[in-house]
């Protein structure tokens, strides 16, 4: 049996290549991988979502159904991209350490010119006010689960963020309206994609439409 296929999208950042562990276990699970390179420090969220978008339509036509697994910015990009010109084919979406309702750090940093520097323009818009771009899409209205962390290996972030975190998101804040299934696993933000739990988890979801029971 043919599986539908899978878009990895990574965060904030990063490269395609953060997602080789995961793009690897789903290829051995009998999976079509897209795992898209996209310029997340160049352009703001509503330009790379245009982006991301075009290449999804471009690469899946004629699939019944297309999944996602997606870290960080990347999942707030495929939020953005079903509230202003939704795929119509979405299957199920798995969320690594995403910051949903945005992250406590950029309201405290995102303005200076060091992390203007590393993160570019759709960096500063992950804060938490009324007006970021995390609160902008509302409920999710795909079937998805969020996976994130609880371990920081950046214990300055983790001073800013209140209650439990993972250096760059709260688990509160990783949460979203509409989500099927929530998990927290103890891993850092940076390298949750490539935790064994986590990767184990992701097969578990697009399989079943919910985590591994009783963790």
């Amino acid at each position: 049996m043919t599986l539908e296929p899978v878009v990895l999208l990574h965060g904030l950042a990063r490269t395609s290549g953060s997602m080789a562990d995961l793009e690897k276990a789903l290829s051995d699970e009998g999976y079509p991988v897209l795992n898209i390179d996209y310029p997340s420090r160049k352009f703001q969220i509503q330009e790379l979502a245009r982006v991301v978008r075009a290449e999804i339509a471009s690469k899946t036509a004629g699939a019944e159904k297309v999944h996602f697994v997606t870290h960080s910015m990347g999942g707030i990009i495929l939020r953005y991209i079903q509230r202003y010109d939704p795929l119509p084919n979405i299957g199920r979406v798995v969320m690594l350490s995403p910051p949903n309702h945005g992250s406590e750090v950029v309201d405290s940093i995102g303005d200076t010119w060091l992390f203007g520097l590393i993160n570019g323009p759709a960096g500063k818009q992950l804060g938490t006010d009324e007006n970021s771009i995390p609160q902008d899409p509302g409920p999710v209205t795909f079937e998805a689960g969020v996976i994130t962390g609880d371990r920081s290996i950046n214990w300055i972030n983790s001073l800013i963020i209140p209650g439990e975190d993972d250096g760059k998101v709260s688990v509160e804040n990783a949460k979203v309206e509409g989500m099927a299934d929530f998990l927290v696993v103890h891993a850092s933000h940076p390298f949750i994609m490539k935790d064994k739990t986590a990767i184990k988890n992701c097969l578990f979801f697009l399989r079943n439409g919910h985590f591994y029971p009783h963790q």
